[in-house]
């Protein structure tokens, strides 16, 4: 016979399992809210990547920003040429706004910055996720900018647009587009250089010109870069790498960018249209033979002679074709 049981040693027996399945329930919970966390932490680091930008330093950044701010034209160039809409941009050279090239894309993107520097106040009330410095080496407004958001140094010493713009590819988790633009760059510069026959290996001339005179470019900057890609020859001092962006001229010596072709830069909108004719005036413009044999043109001066970037070197192909190819 089974041992007696009354009904007050039964009734004791319930909570006693009960209290063991509740303290169960509690750590399996308390395992599963561990587990939660866990992967909540995994997921988080997985979220940010690593990059090393162009002064060298080891930037954390998210693995797909959304909010990015530009601070120079060639970062504002390369994150419309990989599909990403900045949240702020820095006016282009001479510009109140973005580059006259990129006027159309960019006309809803606030301005927080110029040329000389970002307007912290602004680029906090944008409040980006990453913020693209250019070629900026202000430690003092790198340290601020960092205090924002990551800041990523695009623009190395070479001021080298593919290299900025596979690094801001990488960044923007955009490297497979920065590689296929790179590929049809190359292709239709090869395409071009073809086209050209016998002026393939001519000499190319190109100067900024404003109200201050004319200014030549040397090597070291982007469109001495593309016109590399294209096997041009450079005149005179053009062949040499200058101190600064450019390098003013005077009248007098205005013999140093005499070549077969000349490429006349200028940021006025305004005055594109007759400062070819008003420069052939000039006996100092008088004497060069692209002048006289009506081998120059204006141009863009935010596409040619600025920063630049993947869009404008593109434009730069165009232009040329036009004036060079028959």
């Amino acid at each position: 016979m089974a041992p007696y049981s009354s009904p007050s040693s039964r009734g004791i027996a319930r909570p006693v399992v009960s209290a063991t399945l509740l303290t169960l329930c509690a750590l399996t919970l308390s395992a599963c809210g561990s587990g939660d966390k866990a992967a909540s932490a995994d997921e988080a680091a997985a979220a940010t990547t690593r990059v090393t930008d162009a002064s060298g330093t080891k930037v954390d950044i998210p693995a797909a920003p959304k909010r990015v701010v530009a601070l120079s034209e060639m970062d504002l160039d390369a994150s419309l040429t990989l599909g990403v809409e900045p949240v702020g941009l820095t006016a282009g050279r001479g510009q109140k706004g973005a580059p006259r090239y990129l006027e159309e894309q960019a006309k809803d993107i606030p301005v927080v910055g110029a040329v000389t520097g970002p307007d912290i106040e602004k680029v906090v009330q944008a409040k980006p996720d990453v913020i693209l410095a250019g070629q900026l080496a202000d430690e003092q407004v790198l340290a601020q900018l960092r205090k924002i958001a990551p800041t990523v140094v695009t623009v190395d010493g070479t001021k080298d647009w593919k290299k900025a713009l596979q690094l801001t590819g990488t960044t923007l988790g955009r490297s497979n587009e920065a590689e296929k633009f790179l590929a049809d760059y190359e292709s239709r510069a090869a395409a071009l250089k073809k086209d050209l026959g016998p002026q393939a290996g001519a000499s190319v001339s190109v100067a900024r010109y404003s109200a201050k005179g004319t200014a030549v470019m040397q090597q070291g900057v982007f469109i001495s870069d593309v016109l590399k890609d294209l096997g041009f020859k450079r005149p005179g001092i053009q062949n040499d790498k200058g101190e600064g962006h450019s390098t003013p001229l005077s009248d007098e010596n205005l013999q140093e960018i005499d070549g077969d072709w000349l490429f006349i830069g200028s940021l006025d909108a305004g005055t594109d249209a007759g400062l070819l004719d008003e420069l052939a005036k000039k006996p100092s413009y008088q004497q060069l033979g692209a002048v006289r044999e009506e081998h120059s043109t204006v141009v863009d001066g935010t596409r040619w002679t600025s920063l630049g970037g993947a869009q404008a070197a593109v434009s730069v192909l165009d232009d040329i074709r036009k004036a060079m190819v028959k």
